[in-house]
């Protein structure tokens, strides 16, 4: 009977006998995160999420081979600590063949009639990912092409029975880039990159401007030498983020975040009826502001605290507040734009054509119109409307369009002049008037004004763009196929924000200095991601801020064709802000139901307190009056600066929509993988693994002298 039993077992296993396995000895100099010999012994499988940090409800369903027993199936191993599979590509002990078909080679037979069954979760080609996220690894083949085959092309929603989509958070292995964070791809390469790079943020970088300074009742001259600075501001501070904060490949500059506030203190009631030096004077008023509340913004991050607080700020939160930056700005866009729409509806519909249906097409192996949508249809439609100026389209019998529009007696005129301004080609005088070479400076427009009412604006500003910031770093830092910072990193790169937007304070750029959010869709387009590249381009931006020519070539843009296109910039911004959702479960109730009210309530809020007109003679514009409530909202206290506050703050869409996202999401009840928690790295992790190390670590003397900060990750 006994014979009978060998001989039919020898069949089962088609004709091999099962080799035995000595006894395991440990291994003394294994890594304690090396595990797999104990999950193999124990059964463990692990149902830990590494982008949401906890665990879920998913369980793997166990591999079984058809027609075979238990004895012979290859396990499958799975790393606890990492929460995926292991490749079996490293066994730990050898088993021998005995004759016939051996063990190997039933493996092997039986890895070829189930590939199709053999599944990836968004790999990196070693079956998993850097940061932990949940990742089932395929088996491996002997052959390089079958694995890559398996790697690249079936992959498995773990997440489709639910209806919700799996959490995204992972290193999702190459993703095409020209030029990688630390690669240098030559001093030619990296002009043209640099160059690149930069252009295809011009919109952000030269618009505020064309936007504040008129309002501001500045000169040509005015938004000339405002251009310049900011130019010259956004690469000093360029570099020292790229060298001393989070050394990720980000543009620093001034952001739209900061719009909404500065127009808010530019329409107070005390400087409406300012006639003269009114533009230097609330510039130095935004440079006190803008100072106190960059201070504010350093002591968040030296001090550790925002290490703290990023343990509260999460996609759900990030992803509504970015979005009500740029619906902010719905009352100004297109009722600018529309004054002149034989110049703005061409604008917009070749933006549109070339980031949309010409994305695709390349030239000399180059996709010019997704890279330089922005440039290339602002020169064009502005070789167009010089043709329309030039055609007499904007001349007007007895209308000289010199003449300033307060000086226009005629009502005739009157009537067209806001047409002239916004639309003729020909009324600025900034290249007349701007010399060849100007040096920006600090304290060039006075000595800042610090009001209590104003920096109370500000410091909350600053919290708002360091969730910004936040959002910004985590998804850069995915594009450039490298692990997330760490928290200290984190606190670092704010904290030196804070120091830029001070810079931008005693300089008087109007606006503080941030991460442009606009960094995530240029990484994008333009797949380049080196330091060296923005450093470079940096290094060009402050060459063009000395050339005075510039800054008044850039500031002679008809109004009417800025607008144009910062209707597509802020509504860019809305959809960067809002695919942060991609981090979490977008699908889940709670989420949707947390951003349509932080949304429709960011919204409606700031409406009921902007209702309340303004008490001027002076007639606003439509498109101002949304930020006039500061002085004539509904909140009365007694105490003139902290009503100023209070109304102002509660009229800025972003303040109301970071407030409610923020009190839902860390009150509601819901799961770490539900809400998309950011999984940051360990300084542990960084400090152990040599490439990590070069992307985030400062410079070797730098960071000798400033050992004691450990809380920046230093």
């Amino acid at each position: 009977m006994e014979t009978g039993l060998n001989s039919e077992s020898l069949n089962k296993r088609g004709g091999s006998v099962e080799p035995k396995v000595g006894p395991f000895v440990p291994k003394t100099d294994r890594n304690p995160r090396d595990l797999r010999s104990w999950a193999k012994r124990t059964g463990f499988v692990s149902d830990y999420s590494g982008e949401a940090g906890t665990s879920g409800s998913e369980k793997f369903e166990s591999f079984q081979q058809r027609g075979r027993g238990s004895s012979s199936s290859p396990k499958i191993e799975i790393d606890p600590v990492l929460g995926r599979m292991r490749d079996n590509r490293g066994v730990e002990i050898q088993p021998a063949s005995h004759g016939g078909v051996g063990l190997e080679e039933n493996v092997r037979k039986e890895n070829d009639t189930d590939a199709e069954r053999k599944v990836g979760f968004r790999g990196n080609g070693n079956g998993g990912n850097a940061h932990g996220v949940s990742a089932v690894a395929p088996v491996t083949e002997e052959k390089d092409e079958e694995e890559n085959v398996v790697h690249d092309e079936v992959k498995v929603n773990l997440y489709e029975e639910e209806g919700v989509e799996p959490v995204d958070g992972g290193w999702k292995g190459p993703s095409e880039l020209n030029c990688g964070l630390t690669e240098n791809p030559g001093f030619v390469s990296l002009i043209y990159y640099g160059l690149q790079h930069y252009l295809s943020l011009a919109g952000s970088l030269v618009l505020i401007p064309l936007v504040m300074v008129p309002v501001m009742g500045g000169t040509d001259k005015d938004t000339a030498t405002l251009i310049s600075t900011m130019l010259f501001l956004s690469g000093i501070t360029t570099i020292l983020h790229v060298y001393f904060g989070t050394r990720l490949p980000l543009v620093q500059g001034s952001s739209f975040v900061y719009l909404a506030p500065a127009l808010v203190i530019i329409n107070a009631q005390e400087y409406r009826n300012l006639t003269e030096h009114k533009f230097r004077h609330i510039m130095r008023e935004l440079q006190g502001a803008i100072i106190v509340g960059s201070i504010f913004q350093c002591i968040l991050g030296f001090s550790g605290l925002m290490s703290i607080l990023l343990r509260l700020i999460n996609p759900v939160v990030v992803a509504p507040t970015v979005a009500a930056v740029g619906l902010a700005f719905f009352s100004y866009g297109f009722q600018q734009a529309g004054i002149c729409l034989e110049i703005s509806v061409p604008q917009i519909a070749l933006v549109l054509l070339f980031t949309l249906y010409l994305r695709g097409i390349s030239i000399f192996g180059r996709h010019l119109f997704r890279v330089y949508a922005i440039p290339l249809s602002v020169a064009i439609v502005w070789i167009y409307a010089s043709f329309l100026t030039a055609g007499g389209v904007y001349n007007y019998k007895g209308c000289n369009p010199d003449i300033p529009s307060s000086n226009v007696l005629t009502e005739a005129c009157r009537k067209h002049a806001y047409t002239i301004q916004h639309c003729r080609t020909d009324v600025s005088d900034a290249l007349s008037t701007a010399a060849w070479v100007r040096i920006p400076y600090p304290l060039q427009w006075g000595f800042p004004i610090f009001h209590f009412r104003t920096c109370i604006i500000m410091v909350i500003v600053s919290l708002v763009a360091s969730v910004d910031s936040v959002g910004t770093y985590r998804t850069v830092s995915l594009q450039v196929n490298s692990r997330p910072p760490t928290p200290g990193v984190v606190s670092r790169g704010i904290a030196l924000e804070g120091f830029c937007s001070i810079l931008a304070g005693l300089w008087g750029s109007g606006t503080g200095s941030t991460t442009l959010t606009e960094n995530v869709h240029t990484i994008n387009i333009t797949k380049v991601a080196s330091r060296k590249v923005v450093e470079l381009g940096a290094v060009f931006l402050i060459l063009f801020s000395f050339i005075g020519k510039v800054g008044a070539l850039l500031a002679s843009i008809p109004q009417a064709l800025a607008a144009a296109v910062l209707c597509f910039m802020w509504a860019l911004t809305v959809t960067l802000g809002l695919s942060t959702l991609q981090y979490g479960q977008s699908a889940s109730f709670r989420n949707m139901a947390i951003v349509g009210v932080a949304l429709f309530l960011g919204m409606s809020i700031p409406s009921y307190f902007q209702q309340y007109q303004p008490e001027s003679s002076l007639i606003l514009p439509s498109y101002l009056v949304p930020y006039v409530a500061a002085s004539s909202g509904p909140f009365h206290s007694g105490l003139k600066q902290v009503d100023f506050a209070i109304n102002a703050l509660m009229s800025m869409n972003m303040v109301v929509t970071l407030l409610v996202a923020f009190l839902l999401d860390n009150t509601v009840p819901g799961s770490k993988q539900e809400r998309g928690v950011y999984a940051w790295s360990k300084a542990e992790d960084i400090a152990a693994d040599a490439s990590l190390q070069s992307e985030y670590s400062l410079p070797k003397k730098l960071a000798w002298c400033c050992c004691w900060l450990k809380c920046l990750g230093v």
